[in-house]
């Protein structure tokens, strides 16, 4: 049975900006721990997933006058499309994208806007969808 599965991350803004990289300063997290997700707190999540869970990609920022956003998600498009949506009313992005067919281990990168800097900052290591299978 599908379900939406979110997945959250946490950016040190200043810490990614003092190192112009998210090595040590992003970490993530999931709703599907109780399934088999593993990696939460890292950078290194591996989130279980099924054909046809609707995955939304969320990101919060530890400090409180700091800004980051999600600017891409690079992932085999024939697993998921991912697109950049708004929460109504607001200008509060997120991403979400269903997964298209059944995984084993795919891969995937987040390219984050961090502050003022003009070039998003992709993540240091990918990031996983893992089938119940895998």
């Amino acid at each position: 049975m599908a379900k939406t599965i979110t997945i959250a991350s946490v950016i040190d803004v200043v810490g990614a900006l003092a190192t112009d990289s998210l090595s040590g300063q992003v970490y993530f997290t999931d709703t599907e721990k109780a399934s088999g997700s593993t990696g939460h707190g890292t950078e290194n999540l591996k989130t279980m997933v099924s054909e046809g869970d609707v995955l939304v990609w969320t990101v919060t920022f530890l400090e409180c006058e700091a800004y980051a956003a999600i600017d891409e998600i690079i992932i085999d498009k024939q697993y998921c499309e991912p697109e950049k949506k708004v929460y109504e009313g607001t200008d509060v992005s997120y991403w979400s994208g269903t997964v298209k067919k059944n995984v084993q281990l795919i891969p995937y990168t987040i390219k984050f806007n961090v502050g003022t800097r003009a070039e998003s900052i992709a993540t240091a290591s990918p990031l996983y969808l893992v089938g119940k299978d895998a």
